[in-house]
């Protein structure tokens, strides 16, 4: 598995260059972009992925799509094992031009351990080019997952939804937001929509969500993170979670019994 970071070889006149990287528990990457779109996935760990738009959490079994120039920085939660594609702008037509948690079916997996297998400058006729052709093809089916966060461009609202995100609260209301923002409960609640394209009650709870996984997958208890968030009690995140992404928070992030699920890996 080629362990080189895309500047060293992004010149190669290969339309695909798959690259692997392992990285500890809490690396970040400091903000960055790539001339190519990158398709990232991993087998353990969480990644935290956050740009001007957003954030994304990508939990263990799934995959990340991050568009060509698109600045972005990168937290790692639990040790990472990071297999990456990196396509030429043109390579794959019609992909996302936004970031996207994406789910990676087994067929894509094992092609993606097969084009780490390939020298960089691979032969593009025969077995090697077909390989990656069929990757393209593989890459316009994926499927978005529900695990990105919003953020607006209004800047105090902006400010505020950042602020949110690093101490999240389940209770808190859009009385205490509109008026921390000098705003009518009407005006908020329209331009918090019109930004984000979520309520705010949706929003929050995605916040709240998003925010649970890292720390579930770095070892605290649900009880722990339940109360933090403000939940009444445990059952009453765990309903939340599960209605929002269809497991429990252990089962989803391949947690339960402390292995693992391979049932995850296209959900």
């Amino acid at each position: 598995m080629p362990s080189l970071p895309i500047d060293a070889v992004d010149h190669l006149p290969r339309p695909i260059i798959a690259l692997g990287r392992s990285y500890p528990d809490g690396h970040v990457i400091e903000p960055h972009r790539h001339r190519r779109g990158q398709l990232i996935s991993g087998a353990t760990g969480v990644i935290v992925l956050a740009t001007s738009e957003g954030r994304w959490v990508m939990p263990p079994q799934r995959g990340m799509w991050i568009p060509p120039a698109v600045e972005h920085r990168v937290h790692t939660v639990g040790a990472v094992s990071m297999q990456s594609l990196y396509l030429e702008p043109e390579a794959v037509p019609d992909l996302p031009a936004h970031c996207q948690v994406v789910g990676i079916s087994p067929f894509l997996r094992a092609l993606m351990s097969e084009a780490l297998e390939l020298p960089l400058a691979y032969d593009l006729t025969g077995r090697s080019g077909a390989l990656m052709e069929l990757i393209g093809h593989e890459m316009r089916r994926l499927p978005s997952l529900p695990l990105s966060l919003p953020y607006p461009a209004h800047g105090a609202l902006a400010a505020r939804c950042r602020l949110f995100v690093q101490r999240p609260e389940i209770h808190e209301t859009i009385d205490d937001w509109s008026g921390s923002l000098g705003m009518s409960r009407r005006g908020f609640t329209r331009l918090f929509r019109r930004e984000t394209g979520l309520s705010f009650v949706a929003w929050r709870q995605q916040a709240c969500l998003l925010s649970a996984m890292p720390r579930l997958a770095a070892g605290e208890a649900v009880t722990t993170v339940a109360m933090d968030l403000g939940y009444e009690n445990p059952a009453a995140f765990t309903i939340m979670f599960k209605r929002a992404f269809g497991r429990s928070p252990l089962a989803y992030l391949g947690l339960r019994n402390g292995a693992p699920a391979a049932a995850l890996r296209g959900a």
